[in-house]
């Protein structure tokens, strides 16, 4: 409780006022700090593409028009699909949180839409609602859920003037912009009202028209109005607007940009979170064989929290609704080490020393964790920091290791067996 008051007085120093009044709910500062404590989120991007088997962006790489893609939803039928599988599968995996796509860029609703028959309970075979199976099997066993909505639609008529992407979807070239924001409010008043606490929602789109007047203020007071705790980012690459509560990266760690989408956005104020995929794509690909190993993915978990940072990790489920074993094998993996070695993430903040080429640190109360994932030396100088180290021992073992303070830092001997360790978990303590 202590944590949560003190991050909330901080908040609320921080909030920027001069472009948009927005005060946080005590609800939603409370999210906030519980967000900062999570790390670690799955994601998933599940629609009727996955029946073509080539990722979320088939129909705007293959050129298919409406009419054609149109004939897709009926071979949607999940049969496999169970919802609470899913959800242990991330606790499992040590996942605090379930980010899913409710609509991406094709326009098609995963959920029982009222205003649009483009859905999943009147366009395809299958005929239920997995939102609401999904959030009832959240709601069992205390994982949190996000919405993602993709506020691009190339399937929709009044999104207009078109945007740099979906010219191929056959479209009338007219259409009504304020309409299409209604629609999208509406879309996301069915969401916010008809499945429970939502932990948030996860923006996407707003790229492909960036002049565009999308009215922010409007959708973003709609949604802190119906669910005042709910966090909302957006995947603009640009640093936060006002009026959202977190900050996401896309296929990058924060500060950096290898993945090329970060080059406009600058770190603000507000909690960080990186999503990256556990191949190459996100929505399920039958050809993508790339998969990020174990240890990739896990000392990505250990980065992002050394930025400061939630990991969101996404699968893209087959259409019969059921994760392709190879994610499900890499997920039990990491779960193993989050259960041994989660308290050196979970809870905590970036330590005092910068991300370094050998690792970083994260840090809870005065105990500091020094995660070593590339060092081949048994003497490891650990950079100076402002209180002096009075212990240094090896997370969870508890075995004390000789150490010296010098002018540049820490020099600590490292067990020469331990040096090829996926995270090489230091606890260093300090007076």
């Amino acid at each position: 409780m202590k944590r949560i008051v003190l991050y909330t007085i901080c908040l609320l120093c921080c909030i920027n006022l001069n472009a948009q009044e927005y005060t946080p709910t005590q609800a939603n500062l409370k999210n906030r700090a519980w967000f900062l404590d999570a790390k670690f989120g799955l994601f998933i991007h599940w629609g009727i593409y996955s029946v073509l088997g080539q990722h979320e962006w088939v129909m705007e790489t293959e050129k298919i028009d409406i009419e054609t893609y149109e004939k897709i939803a009926p071979f949607f039928n999940p049969t496999a699909f169970n919802a609470e599988e899913w959800v242990l599968m991330a606790k499992d995996a040590g996942m605090k949180y379930i980010t899913i796509t409710t609509k991406h860029h094709d326009g098609f609703a995963m959920y029982d839409s009222k205003i649009s028959d483009w859905d999943i309970m009147d366009r395809t075979a299958y005929k239920k609602d997995i939102l609401k199976e999904l959030a009832a099997a959240c709601k069992k066993h205390n994982l949190k859920l996000f919405f993602y909505y993709s506020q691009l639609d190339w399937h929709h008529p009044d999104y207009y003037p078109r945007g740099t992407t979906g010219k191929s979807a056959g479209r009338p070239a007219n259409g009504n912009w304020e309409n299409y924001i209604d629609y999208m409010n509406e879309q996301l008043s069915e969401l916010l009202t008809n499945y429970g606490d939502v932990a948030g929602i996860w923006f996407d789109g707003w790229w492909d028209k960036k002049e565009a007047n999308w009215q922010l203020d409007k959708t973003y007071k709609l949604i802190h109005s119906l669910q005042p705790a709910a966090l909302i980012g957006s995947n603009h690459h640009l640093t936060p607007k006002p009026g959202e509560d977190f900050q996401m990266f896309e296929k990058d760690l924060p500060g950096e940009n290898k993945g090329g989408f970060s080059g406009e956005s600058k770190i603000g104020s507000l909690p960080l979170e990186t999503a990256e995929t556990m191949a190459s794509k996100w929505g399920f690909s039958l050809q993508d064989k790339a998969y990020k190993s174990k240890k990739e993915l896990i000392q990505y978990l250990v980065k992002a929290a050394g930025h400061n940072s939630n990991f969101l990790l996404n699968v893209g489920p087959m259409p019969n609704g059921k994760i392709q074993p190879e994610f499900r094998k890499t997920l039990s993996e990491i779960g193993a080490w989050t259960k041994q070695y989660g308290e050196s993430i979970y809870g905590t903040r970036s330590g005092p020393i910068a991300p370094q080429i050998w690792g970083v640190t994260t840090k809870k109360g005065k105990t500091i964790y020094v995660h070593i994932l590339e060092w081949k030396d048994e003497n490891f100088l650990l950079p100076k920091i402002d209180e002096p180290v009075k212990n240094v021992s090896i997370f969870k073992s508890k075995e004390k290791l000789d150490y010296k303070n010098t002018e540049f830092g820490t020099v600590i001997k490292l067990p020469k067996e331990l040096l090829n360790s996926i995270d090489l978990i230091l606890e260093v303590t300090v007076k």
